[in-house]
């Protein structure tokens, strides 16, 4: 009796664990395109961890703030516990239950630090990848940045960075995954509404596993 009781106290902390669906992608994939759509459509929480970086970066008085535009601007990565850090605040202030974690985890010191701190505050659901040659993804960047994206990372010597550490890096991340059977594939080579039909697709079938 107790055993039981205790298996369905379990259960229930579990289903009430926000729900975590982690978007990567090369730099110019389309990730945060997808990610709007997605929020709009099925009520997930956009998350960008790019985002979160960069208001951070923004934040007048922030302890972070110089650290974080160096590591962006040399297409590095910031240290994981800063990161995690800012989703979790992120996460705690929506009191939303669905979450899309937009360009993260991205190495393998993000992989360790998310699980050793926040496995146990989320429920992953699966990995949202976004597949995209790197000649296509530059094209978008570049374009990205001459259309004043006001990023300091739009342009070819800093995408060559971000491409190295994408390859080197999060790559491994995504096989590490896949081979737990939780990477979603999304061919994001083409138009920006032929890759969210797919992801419609993608969502609908979650939505009748569940039901």
């Amino acid at each position: 009796m107790w055993y039981r009781c205790i298996r369905q106290f379990s259960s229930y902390i579990t289903k009430m664990l926000p729900e975590v669906v982690f978007v990567l992608g090369a730099p110019g994939a389309g990730k945060g395109t997808q990610c709007s759509l997605i929020s709009k459509e099925f009520g997930f929480v956009h998350l960008s961890a790019g985002d979160l970086l960069r208001e951070e970066r923004q934040r007048p008085g922030s302890e972070y703030g110089e650290m974080i535009e160096e590591k962006i601007r040399n297409g590095e990565i910031v240290p994981v516990e800063v990161t995690c850090s800012l989703i979790h605040k992120a996460i705690q202030k929506s009191g939303q239950s669905r979450f899309l974690i937009d360009g993260f985890p991205r190495n393998k010191d993000n992989l360790e630090g998310w699980e050793r701190v926040m496995s146990d505050k989320t429920k992953l659901l699966f990995v949202l990848f976004f597949e995209c040659s790197r000649d296509i993804c530059t094209e978008r960047c570049l374009k990205r940045g001459a259309a004043g994206s006001g990023r300091s990372d739009d342009n070819m010597e800093s995408l060559k960075k971000r491409f190295n550490t994408y390859i080197n890096d999060t790559m491994p991340i995504i096989n590490y995954y896949d081979k737990q059977g939780l990477v979603r594939r999304i061919n994001a080579e083409v138009a920006p509404e032929k890759v969210f039909e797919d992801v419609k697709n993608l969502y609908n079938n979650l939505s009748k596993a569940e039901s």
